[in-house]
Protein backbone atom coordinates (compact mmCIF):
# COMPACT_ATOMS: atom_id res chain seq x y z
CA UNK A 1 0.00 0.00 0.00
CA UNK A 2 1.44 3.44 -1.01
CA UNK A 3 -0.05 6.35 1.63
CA UNK A 4 -0.89 10.02 0.80
CA UNK A 5 -1.56 11.90 3.75
CA UNK A 6 -1.47 15.76 2.66
CA UNK A 7 -4.25 18.79 3.34
CA UNK A 8 -7.03 19.32 0.71
CA UNK A 9 -5.35 22.05 -1.36
CA UNK A 10 -2.55 19.45 -1.86
CA UNK A 11 -4.69 16.79 -3.65
CA UNK A 12 -4.87 16.36 -7.14
CA UNK A 13 -8.39 16.74 -9.23
CA UNK A 14 -7.59 13.11 -10.07
CA UNK A 15 -7.13 12.11 -6.35
CA UNK A 16 -10.35 14.38 -5.42
CA UNK A 17 -12.40 12.41 -7.71
CA UNK A 18 -11.11 8.88 -6.66
CA UNK A 19 -12.22 10.08 -3.04
CA UNK A 20 -15.38 11.40 -3.80
CA UNK A 21 -16.16 8.01 -6.05
CA UNK A 22 -15.02 5.69 -3.48
CA UNK A 23 -17.18 7.49 -1.12
CA UNK A 24 -19.71 7.49 -3.11
CA UNK A 25 -19.87 3.83 -3.96
CA UNK A 26 -19.81 2.90 -0.30
CA UNK A 27 -21.16 5.26 1.82
CA UNK A 28 -24.42 6.34 -0.41
CA UNK A 29 -24.40 3.40 -2.76
CA UNK A 30 -23.65 0.32 -0.57
CA UNK A 31 -24.99 1.66 2.65
CA UNK A 32 -27.85 3.27 1.09
CA UNK A 33 -27.54 6.38 2.62
CA UNK A 34 -28.88 9.60 1.68
CA UNK A 35 -26.74 12.42 3.13
CA UNK A 36 -24.93 15.23 1.65
CA UNK A 37 -21.34 13.81 2.02
CA UNK A 38 -19.54 17.03 1.28
CA UNK A 39 -20.20 19.07 4.20
CA UNK A 40 -17.81 21.85 3.84
CA UNK A 41 -15.12 20.21 5.86
CA UNK A 42 -13.08 18.40 3.10
CA UNK A 43 -11.35 21.88 2.49
CA UNK A 44 -10.23 21.96 6.04
CA UNK A 45 -8.64 18.33 6.81
CA UNK A 46 -6.41 16.32 5.62
CA UNK A 47 -6.51 13.48 3.10
CA UNK A 48 -5.18 10.24 3.75
CA UNK A 49 -5.37 7.75 1.08
CA UNK A 50 -3.96 4.35 0.24
CA UNK A 51 -3.43 3.30 -3.30
CA UNK A 52 -3.06 -0.28 -4.19
CA UNK A 53 0.05 -1.24 -6.76
CA UNK A 54 -2.18 -1.13 -9.20
CA UNK A 55 -2.54 2.89 -8.54
CA UNK A 56 -6.66 2.02 -7.58
CA UNK A 57 -7.47 3.78 -4.69
CA UNK A 58 -8.22 1.13 -1.60
CA UNK A 59 -8.91 2.89 1.54
CA UNK A 60 -9.65 6.39 2.50
CA UNK A 61 -10.12 8.84 5.40
CA UNK A 62 -9.73 11.97 6.73
CA UNK A 63 -8.33 13.63 9.65
CA UNK A 64 -10.02 16.65 10.84
CA UNK A 65 -7.45 19.26 13.36
CA UNK A 66 -8.06 19.73 16.91
CA UNK A 67 -10.37 22.62 17.25
CA UNK A 68 -12.03 22.76 13.85
CA UNK A 69 -15.30 20.55 14.71
CA UNK A 70 -14.55 19.29 18.41
CA UNK A 71 -11.73 19.88 20.69
CA UNK A 72 -10.05 16.72 20.07
CA UNK A 73 -8.52 15.68 16.33
CA UNK A 74 -11.51 13.89 14.70
CA UNK A 75 -11.02 11.08 12.02
CA UNK A 76 -13.84 10.35 9.74
CA UNK A 77 -14.89 9.43 6.19
CA UNK A 78 -13.30 5.60 6.76
CA UNK A 79 -13.54 3.71 3.66
CA UNK A 80 -12.19 1.06 1.90
CA UNK A 81 -13.05 0.09 -1.37
CA UNK A 82 -14.94 -3.67 -2.29
CA UNK A 83 -12.26 -4.94 -3.97
CA UNK A 84 -9.62 -4.44 -0.85
CA UNK A 85 -12.04 -6.27 2.32
CA UNK A 86 -11.00 -9.28 4.16
CA UNK A 87 -7.25 -8.65 3.76
CA UNK A 88 -6.21 -6.51 6.79
CA UNK A 89 -6.64 -3.43 5.06
CA UNK A 90 -8.46 -1.60 7.43
CA UNK A 91 -6.63 -2.12 10.16
CA UNK A 92 -3.45 -0.97 7.99
CA UNK A 93 -5.40 2.22 6.96
CA UNK A 94 -6.31 2.70 11.02
CA UNK A 95 -2.37 2.32 12.09
CA UNK A 96 -1.67 5.01 9.36
CA UNK A 97 -3.48 7.49 10.51
CA UNK A 98 -2.95 7.04 14.34
CA UNK A 99 0.68 7.46 12.91
CA UNK A 100 -0.36 10.75 11.38
CA UNK A 101 -2.32 12.45 13.88
CA UNK A 102 0.76 11.71 16.17
CA UNK A 103 2.74 13.48 13.29
CA UNK A 104 0.27 16.66 12.84
CA UNK A 105 -1.31 16.54 16.23
CA UNK A 106 1.17 15.57 18.66
CA UNK A 107 -0.13 13.48 22.02
CA UNK A 108 -3.49 15.02 20.79
CA UNK A 109 -6.77 12.74 22.08
CA UNK A 110 -8.72 11.19 18.82
CA UNK A 111 -12.30 11.33 18.45
CA UNK A 112 -14.18 9.30 15.59
CA UNK A 113 -18.21 8.67 15.45
CA UNK A 114 -18.00 4.54 14.76
CA UNK A 115 -21.01 2.75 13.25
CA UNK A 116 -21.71 0.28 16.34
CA UNK A 117 -20.87 -3.09 14.25
CA UNK A 118 -17.07 -1.79 13.92
CA UNK A 119 -16.64 -0.66 18.23
CA UNK A 120 -14.98 -4.02 18.50
CA UNK A 121 -12.42 -3.12 15.96
CA UNK A 122 -11.68 0.33 16.91
CA UNK A 123 -11.53 -0.93 20.01
CA UNK A 124 -8.56 -2.64 19.55
CA UNK A 125 -6.68 0.48 18.52
CA UNK A 126 -6.98 1.73 22.09
CA UNK A 127 -10.63 3.68 21.23
CA UNK A 128 -12.90 3.36 24.11
CA UNK A 129 -16.82 4.17 23.71
CA UNK A 130 -18.12 7.62 25.44
CA UNK A 131 -21.81 8.41 25.60
CA UNK A 132 -24.93 6.38 24.14
CA UNK A 133 -25.03 4.78 21.03
CA UNK A 134 -27.32 6.96 18.50
CA UNK A 135 -28.50 7.01 14.59
CA UNK A 136 -27.37 9.00 12.18
CA UNK A 137 -28.01 7.99 8.65
CA UNK A 138 -30.55 5.25 9.52
CA UNK A 139 -27.20 3.69 10.91
CA UNK A 140 -26.33 3.32 14.79
CA UNK A 141 -23.09 4.94 15.84
CA UNK A 142 -21.13 5.06 19.00
CA UNK A 143 -18.73 8.17 20.01
CA UNK A 144 -15.22 6.56 21.21
CA UNK A 145 -12.35 8.42 22.09
CA UNK A 146 -8.72 7.74 22.47
CA UNK A 147 -5.91 9.31 24.97
CA UNK A 148 -2.50 9.62 23.74
CA UNK A 149 0.64 9.07 25.59
CA UNK A 150 2.38 12.28 26.74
Amino acid sequence: MRWTCVPFKELSVDQLYDVLALRSEVFVVEQNCVFLDIDGLDRQTWHLLGHGDDGRLLAYLRLIPPGLKAPDALIGRVVTSPAARGGGTGRVLMAEALTQCERLWPRHPITLHAQAHLERFYGSFGFAPVGEYYMEDGIQHIEMHKETTP
